[in-house]
């Protein structure tokens, strides 16, 4: 498959001056002062899904501001990696600065630059093979505690399990109990408010509504308990092998420069939120398709009874559970983030539409996933469309469920060595099917990703070829 050609220029006179530029054509429905923010709202998946049609860069108004959806694969490549690349955060993040701080989600240029550095050591091979025994172990902790027969909320249960993962490989000390306690409790609650506070008006945000008090109230509890666990780990002064040790550590090679407790707290606080939602709504929509599809099924289970026989998943299997990788690269792709936002500082060529200084740009991982020109058949659940042969034919930009480029998230092997593991534990013991008469699984764009609605699924213990 040959991509479309597509440029992507930083603003320069002459190509201000050049003639061959055009409007972007503008999506209908823009309500007056609100624009197409409750559209993003209330059918999220549903608008952007429609505005491929329109053409590969398409505007929209946020309110007052313009903002530009970029549809083509290439563009979108352009806007994270090429010499557009240089799109910054913007006034849009400013909104979920209360909970994100000034971590590597929000910061720009050089300050983004020398956040990730510092955090390249805690997502090192080595140190990710430690983080990997907390994997295994909180996924077979959970899965002990369920009944053969018993219904759980396959939706509630997955996101409890990659929260409380990704907190315990935060925090290890006997404070970071007490922080996963409130981490559990709180950043669900704020999470789902994200995208409202992304799209409007300030002045709303700043009324005492109930929304706002919730969400308000939920930073503090959250920042109160990871400030704590930070001034412990600080005392404490040792290794301890966790996320959080690595932070508190690592100084900066060009500078010598540690980070400080404020800004040890705001990258703990991004990656409790890069880590949750993506990974937790990922491990649901696997458990929800290999119910669907019981071919996907069997050669899982195949994959994990030669690999494990009946034991927990361990880093040193990985290489060996390539059918296992490519359920979850499926889901991923299937499942992707529905939303990525950008700001243009300056004017910007995107293939022959002239964006100009200070709009929004914003993309759809979700929507360029749904492409048939990029990935034939976009409803079929296929992992092997993950087989290196046919992978190696996808245009460079059809597949971005972390991101690309600079701004690619630093923690995406560990959500894969995560999942991995996680599925392949759980499928080694247990068969997840829905619930007689549970209602119809939707998927419900909530906080960044793509989440379904209530999963309802009976645990049924399996027996492997050979005996359990």
């Amino acid at each position: 498959m040959t991509p479309l050609p597509a440029t992507a220029t930083a603003p320069t006179a002459a190509a201000s001056d050049a003639p061959a530029h055009r409007r972007a054509p503008t999506a209908p429905g823009a309500l007056p002062l609100l624009g197409h923010g409750p559209a993003l709202l209330r059918r999220p998946l549903e608008f952007l899904g429609s505005l491929p049609a329109a053409g590969p860069v398409v505007r929209v108004r946020l309110g007052a501001l313009p903002a530009y959806v970029v549809n083509d694969a290439d563009l979108v490549r352009a806007v994270l990696v090429g010499e557009a690349g240089r799109f910054d955060q913007g006034v849009l993040i400013e909104k979920v600065r209360p909970l994100l701080g000034s971590g590597v989600g929000t910061a720009d240029g050089a300050e983004h630059r020398r956040l990730r550095r510092l955090m390249q050591p805690a997502f090192h091979r080595d140190r990710i093979a430690r983080y990997a025994a907390t994997m295994t172990a909180v996924a077979a902790e959970r899965t002990a505690l369920w009944r053969p027969g018993e219904t759980l909320r396959a939706d509630e249960e997955m996101n409890a399990l990659a929260l409380t993962t990704v907190a315990r490989a935060l925090f290890s000390s006997d404070p970071g109990a007490d922080a996963v306690t409130e981490v559990r409790r709180s950043l669900p609650l704020v999470l789902d408010e994200i995208p409202r506070r992304s799209m409007l008006p300030d002045a709303l945000l700043r009324l005492p509504t109930p929304a706002n008090r919730r969400f308000d109230r939920a930073v503090r509890r959250l920042r109160a308990a990871t400030r704590h666990v930070v001034a412990a780990a600080r005392a404490d002064g040792s290794d301890r092998g966790d996320l959080l040790s690595v932070l508190l550590l690592t100084a900066d090679e060009a500078t010598g420069e540690r980070l400080t407790d404020d800004q040890v707290h705001d990258q703990l606080v991004n990656m409790l939120v890069a880590g949750t939602e993506t990974t937790g709504a990922t491990l649901a929509w696997i458990f929800h398709e290999l119910a669907r599809h019981p071919v996907v099924e069997q050669r899982l289970h195949e994959e994990t009874d030669r690999v494990l026989a009946g034991r927990a998943a361990v880093f040193e299997d990985i290489p060996r559970l390539s059918y296992t990788l490519r359920v979850v690269r499926e889901a991923l792709r299937r499942y992707a983030p529905w939303i990525i936002l950008r700001h243009s500082p300056g004017e910007v060529i995107l293939g022959d539409v002239l964006v100009p200084a200070g709009a929004a740009v914003l993309f759809s991982p979700y929507v360029l996933h749904h492409q048939p020109r990029l990935h034939p058949d976009p409803l079929a659940f296929d992992p092997d469309r993950w087989l290196p042969e046919r992978a190696a034919r996808l245009p460079k930009g059809a597949s971005i469920p972390f991101g690309a480029g600079g701004r690619q998230c630093p923690g995406n092997v560990f959500a894969l060595t995560q999942a991995v593991l996680q599925v392949a534990t759980i499928a080694a013991r247990w068969r997840l099917r829905p619930a007689d008469g549970g209602p119809r699984v939707r998927e419900l764009a909530r906080g960044a990703v793509v989440h379904p609605t209530a999963m309802p699924m009976r645990c049924l213990p399996r027996e492997r070829a050979g005996g359990r």
